[in-house]
Formats: C-alpha cells, sequence, structure tokens
C-alpha cells in the first residue's frame, strides 16, 4: 500500500481549513482573504476547500455559526454561574468580553462578515439560541420588552470590547468589570 503525498490527502480538511481560514481573519479581517490563500495556509490544492465548501461564502456562514455556537455556549455558562437576573446578565457582559479576548478572529467574523442570517437557516438557528441564553434572565426583569435589555446590555459589552482593543481599558479584568457594571446599572433599572 502506497503513502499519498503530504498535501494532497487530508483526514480532516474541513477543520483544518476553518482554523487556516480564522488565522487569516486574525491577520487580515473578515474579508482579507481568498480560498486560494486559505487553501496553502492549509497545506491542500486550491481546489480541495470546494469538497466542503461551495465558495468563499460558504467557508464564512460556517465560522460564524462555529463562533456563534461559542457564545452560546459560553454564554450560557455565564448566565448558570449567577441566580439573580440582574447577575446573570452582568455575567453575560464579561463573559461577552471575554469571548472577544479569547477569540478575536470569530468575533470579527460575527460583525464583520456581512453575512445574510436568514439566507442560512443553519446560522439563523445559531445566533437564534444565543439569544435564547440572553431572554430567560431579561424575561424576568423586563417582560414587556426583553429583547431591548438583551440589545442593550450586549451594545455596552460590545463597546466595552471594543474599548479593550482600542487599549481605553489597561486589561480584559478592566473591561469586564466595567461590563459587568455596566450590565448591572441597565437591568437595575
Amino acid at each position: 500500500m502506497g503513502t499519498r503525498r503530504s498535501g494532497y490527502h487530508h483526514g480532516d480538511l474541513r477543520n483544518v481549513l476553518e482554523a487556516a481560514a480564522l488565522e487569516l481573519v486574525a491577520e487580515r479581517g473578515a474579508h482579507g482573504f481568498t480560498m486560494a490563500e486559505a487553501s496553502r495556509r492549509a497545506g491542500v490544492s486550491v481546489a480541495a476547500p470546494f469538497k466542503h465548501f461551495a465558495n468563499r461564502e460558504a467557508l464564512l456562514v460556517a465560522l460564524v455559526t462555529k463562533a456563534h455556537r461559542e457564545q452560546a455556549r459560553r454564554f450560557a455558562d455565564a448566565v448558570g454561574a449567577a441566580e439573580d437576573p440582574v447577575e446573570q446578565l452582568a455575567e453575560f457582559a464579561a463573559a461577552y468580553v471575554q469571548f472577544t479576548v479569547d477569540e478575536p478572529a470569530l468575533s470579527e467574523l460575527i460583525f464583520g462578515a456581512g453575512i445574510d442570517k436568514s439566507a442560512y437557516p443553519a446560522l439563523a438557528e445559531a445566533g437564534e439560541k444565543v439569544l435564547a441564553v440572553l431572554l430567560a434572565p431579561a424575561q424576568g426583569l423586563r417582560p414587556d420588552d426583553p429583547l431591548t435589555l438583551v440589545h442593550t446590555i450586549g451594545a455596552l459589552a460590545h463597546g466595552c470590547a471594543a474599548f479593550l482593543r482600542e487599549r481605553v481599558f489597561d486589561t480584559s479584568d478592566a473591561a469586564m468589570a466595567s461590563a459587568r457594571a455596566a450590565a448591572r446599572a441597565v437591568a437595575s433599572c
């Protein structure tokens, strides 16, 4: 039995391509790479990605879906760490900042990929799962309009994450503390 040349066959091509694309996103932004560059970074032929992804947008959709799934997991853990709805939303805000620190490329893709979620049911479903995690505590505080509360706290957390990236905050701990405090203030009103 012969062996294949390196680069010709890859047992985990989909994940390797996603990892290569994420590296490129981290370096150049959501639109700063081509499928050919992702292929080269992954060490495969330029035709190889098309076995898993119809085009570059399909690869981006897979990455944004992955980002939402990771957010849902992290936010559920954060919300589950507290019992009081105000504290649950404060922990969500801190987890949001931490997500941007831990996963800058995934965070970039969520807002920078420009994907129309309505065109991709799996992506829309992943985004809805994130929202569902957050609506539960918000419903307990603002049964008349929990979505506005979630959006407001999310915007505050996003701002704290942006301030951290721009070095307005010295540390991620300071950004997370600010996000928690802002979330508590809004949720307590």
